[in-house]
């Protein structure tokens, strides 16, 4: 059973505004499970890549794949280490000075060795979770992938342990002497919608499934 706690290292520790800084688990968890897209970023010969990928969430590690040919992921099968970045903006908050201009938002930053998953039940498990992970239920409604297709993917574990989230909520921070100098200030929240299901014509099954109707984030 993982702690509740995430391990705080040097490399994950909030050092800029620490009181933002949050080192539990289940807040980690929470902003991952809400995020489609993670930034996972290495290092192949000296040169750094950060790419955006999808994932899935399983307990405490998180789920990445992509084709057998891929750089990212061969370096990430040979244990190449590991950040992952994950970011919610929540809104834009504007100051009566430049300087105050910020956004309020939810990030994790994970640091690990990632782990290959090589056996086709460990990689159908995977594709699975991140298919559910993209839309919930969708796994019940889609054919699951074949031992042929699950032979075309790399796909790795990257432990959810030494990892921090940082935060910002609230309104602008502003100078006593801004106040009054003509500038509006406030807030302008973000907010994610999706829209209607649009058949893509191929077949004749155009009645969207459950997972499809009303589709949302948590």
């Amino acid at each position: 059973m993982p702690s509740e706690e995430l391990t705080k290292t040097a490399a994950v520790t909030v050092r800029r505004k620490r009181e933002r800084g949050d080192y539990r688990r289940a807040t980690a968890n929470a902003i991952l499970d809400e995020a489609l897209v993670a930034h996972v970023g290495i290092t192949v010969d000296g040169q750094p890549f950060v790419i955006p990928m999808a994932f899935g969430r399983e307990g405490d590690r998180l789920l990445l794949h992509g084709s057998v040919a891929s750089r990212l992921l061969r370096a990430l099968g040979d244990g190449t280490p590991v950040c992952v970045t994950v970011t919610l903006v929540d809104a834009v908050v504007l100051a009566r000075s430049q300087f105050h201009t910020s956004m309020n938002y939810r990030s994790v930053v994970i640091v690990a060795t990632p782990r290959l998953l090589e056996h086709l039940a460990d990689k159908r498990r995977a594709m699975a979770c991140l298919v559910d992970h993209v839309v919930p239920g969708r796994t019940d409604e889609a054919r699951p992938p074949t031992d042929a297709e699950l032979l075309q993917i790399t796909v790795v574990e990257v432990p959810i342990e030494t990892a921090s989230v940082k935060a910002r909520t609230g309104g602008p921070i502003e100078e006593p002497d801004d106040l009054g100098n003509g500038a509006w200030g406030g807030v302008i929240p973000v907010t994610t919608t999706f829209g209607a299901p649009e058949h893509d014509g191929q077949d004749a099954v155009t009645t969207a499934p459950r997972s499809v109707i009303g589709y949302w984030r948590p």
